[in-house]
């Protein structure tokens, strides 16, 4: 979800307007997803209004689970043949591998990057190219630390194949961790999305692979800290750079 531009020409808001402005443009909005984790422990702090200890509790439940569905705006690059973060994190991969065997891609090991997210980070995921999704796969598995090496291999998934417009192939993957018990995919097979756009959701702490094809540039390195739909984590070889 990208940040809509003012118009030229938009009179400028002041007073409590320009506050609630300010306050908006700061405060990132919540993915509808986290609507009942918020809820539900709001109920609870109005039932249980007359117990401070209860009150407070389920108001910093509210609050932390307000935070952690966050979903803030972006604005993607608008370079051709570049690919964006699919997620915020840290890079805790940058190496060759074969892409989900659910897919049928074959067993070419293809340049991939892995981005490893805490429970801390924006936990929503964007589109990394612009294009027509041809295949949603998800696999059921184990629930590792997303940040072990194997985690891509076993851990349960769901993995999307997008094809862009001039044939390239790129495979973007969410895995579940540890604490995670939810991966939510919104996109499905035919669908047309463009580059940072908001696809889906894994709750509480995860990873992410972005599988490119043969001959990409990678331009991120291990430790790099990424924000979804902005950092650009390599150009294509269409790209002709």
């Amino acid at each position: 979800m990208a940040r809509r531009p003012t118009p030229p020409g938009t009179p400028e808001t002041t007073g409590p307007a320009h506050l609630a402005d300010l306050v908006r443009s700061a405060i990132p909005p919540m993915h509808p997803a986290g609507l009942p984790f918020v809820a539900v422990p709001l109920g609870v702090a109005v039932l249980g209004r007359r117990r401070r200890w209860v009150r407070r509790t389920a108001l910093a439940a509210a609050a932390a689970s307000a935070a952690f569905f966050r979903h803030p705006h972006r604005v993607p690059p608008n370079r051709p043949g570049v690919v964006v973060a699919p997620a915020d994190g840290e890079v805790a991969l940058v190496d060759t591998a074969a892409p989900p065997p659910e897919l049928g891609l074959g067993d070419q090991p293809l340049p991939r990057v892995s981005i490893f997210l805490s429970v801390l980070d924006v936990h929503v995921q964007r589109t990394p190219v612009s294009g027509v999704v041809r295949d949603v796969r998800y696999r059921r598995g184990q629930f590792k630390s997303a940040d072990l090496a194997d985690a891509s291999e076993v851990n349960e998934r769901s993995s999307m194949l997008i094809e862009t417009a001039d044939g390239q192939q790129v495979v973007v993957v969410q895995i579940a961790g540890l604490l995670a018990r939810r991966i939510v995919c919104d996109a499905a097979a035919g669908d047309r999305i463009t580059i940072g756009d908001t696809y889906g959701l894994i709750r509480f702490g995860s990873r992410v692979d972005t599988y490119f094809p043969a001959g990409t540039e990678l331009l991120v390195n291990i430790g790099q800290r990424t924000i979804g739909g902005e950092t650009v984590l390599a150009v294509l070889p269409s790209a002709g750079v």
